[in-house]
């Protein structure tokens, strides 16, 4: 089990162990040489940020390790994770890193490494690199080198952006855009107006400790409360490094990635462009999208939480759409990451060909009851194998059986056990997710 890399890359508090400056320039020295080993040369590495404080320093941090293993770098500035994985394949370049703790606040960071092909880096290169972090060799020293800065690259990105979506489409159109006060910030606006939008904005003024906070998709109350009141046509939400979009509607109700796999995937079926006629999603998914996917003749894959394992899927099922139900969305034919500036146009793109209003389609959409519950954990056994906790989710889907079902997962980045009970009926659901997050709680916690 790797120590370092979690679900979506390494993610601690800036400044701390492993993202501390020392520790960042062994990990660039590690990227350098695992990439010298396979390429036979030295490599060539774009660096990517969203707008954290820290960025700065831990840009130059990655720079200077990689240096120190033979590679180079370019410095892309700030801008989405998308942004990163497109300027690292359409740029020539054997890797990416982008540093950015998405949807968590100010004080965290993260190191991501997404391939020449812009795919983030399988998990056996994950354990090359981290093993040769946790060899404990002498850092490379501090130095004065910084990756060569290129702004064109945020620029080719924004270019592509534009490119999936006809001139003039979204004319007539009133949006608020909530950038959480991260990547999408300089870029998403510039987009949706471009394409002939009126746009409004919040979240779009980042001080560098600002990010996420009561903004993003993460905290909608704000931007639906904006919509309703500016008497806008839709709202989009983006994380802080905007690799995911959630929306909400003109009555400010959220539109969450199982709506968006659903609204965008009937209509790629409808237009025989639904590679496969199937989509994947993940164990988190509600059930409702499940069944009414299979009424249009749609099969729904499920993998474990993490767009790394989505695209996965979607690559061994040759399946062209999957996503998330927190709003990462992949599009294969356009992108090798989920976008979530990508996700709201194409969102946007469908609705413009619907003939009913995004409310009536909503209104036509009832979610199963569904609760998750997180306990803090000391430590992250086998949970069904485990002797006191295994016998009662056992029993649980033995109670569910036929009308619901029980995820259990531990989270990748933080000492969390995830339980997730979803049924048809909602005081079932509760009973059955208190009963065993309360065992969790009881054996395991912290």
């Amino acid at each position: 089990m790797k120590q370092l890399f979690g679900t979506d890359g390494i993610r601690a508090v800036a400044g701390d162990y492993p993202l501390d400056a020392p520790t960042v320039r062994v990990f660039g020295r590690a990227l350098a040489r695992v990439l010298s080993e396979r390429l036979g040369r030295p490599p060539r590495v774009a660096i990517g940020r969203d707008t954290r404080a820290s960025g700065s320093w831990l840009t130059a941090a990655v720079a200077q390790g990689l240096r120190a293993g033979g590679g180079t770098s370019v410095d892309a500035g700030v801008l989405p994770t998308p942004g990163l994985a497109f300027a690292t394949r359409s740029g020539g370049f054997d890797a990416g890193v982008m540093i950015s703790a998405s949807h968590n606040p100010f004080e965290d960071n993260g190191l991501k490494v997404f391939g020449g092909d812009g795919m983030k880096i399988p998990d056996a290169l994950e354990a090359k690199i981290e093993a040769l972090i946790l060899a404990k060799d002498a850092p490379p020293a501090e130095s004065g080198d910084s990756a060569l800065a290129d702004g064109e690259l945020a620029t080719r990105y924004v270019r592509e952006l534009e490119s999936f979506v006809a001139a003039g489409r979204f004319s007539g159109l009133t949006l608020v855009l909530d950038c959480a006060n991260g990547a999408a910030s300089s870029v998403a606006p510039r987009i949706f107006g471009d394409l002939g939008a009126k746009v409004r904005t919040i979240g779009c003024d980042p001080d560098g400790r600002n990010i996420n906070l009561h903004c993003g998709s993460l905290h909608l109350d704000g931007l639906a409360a904006r919509v309703q009141a500016e008497g806008a046509d839709m709202g989009l939400a983006f994380d802080g490094d905007a690799d995911r979009c959630l929306a909400v509607d003109r009555r400010g109700r959220v539109v969450d990635g199982d709506h968006i796999l659903f609204l965008v995937g009937r209509r790629l079926k409808r237009e025989g462009r639904l590679r496969s006629d199937a989509i994947v999603a993940t164990i988190m998914s509600n059930f409702w999208l499940e069944k009414r996917l299979a009424d249009l003749g749609i099969r729904l894959h499920r993998a474990p939480v993490g767009d790394k394992y989505v695209l996965e899927a979607m690559i061994e099922g040759d399946i062209a759409l999957g996503g998330e139900q927190s709003g990462h969305v992949i599009f294969r034919e356009r992108s090798t990451t989920g976008d979530g500036i990508l996700t709201g146009l194409l969102l946007l793109d469908t609705l413009r060909s619907e003939s009913e209003p995004l409310e009536s389609i909503l209104d036509g959409i009832v979610p199963f009851p569904q609760k998750l519950i997180n306990v803090r954990v000391q430590s992250k056994p086998d949970l069904r194998a485990h002797p006191q906790i295994g016998p009662l989710v056992s029993q649980a889907e033995r109670e569910l059986a036929g009308r619901g079902r029980v995820v259990l997962r531990y989270s990748g980045t933080e000492p969390l056990a995830r339980v997730m009970v979803e049924a048809d009926d909602e005081a079932l659901v509760s009973g059955v997710a208190e009963r065993l997050a309360g065992a969790i709680r009881e054996r395991l916690g912290a």
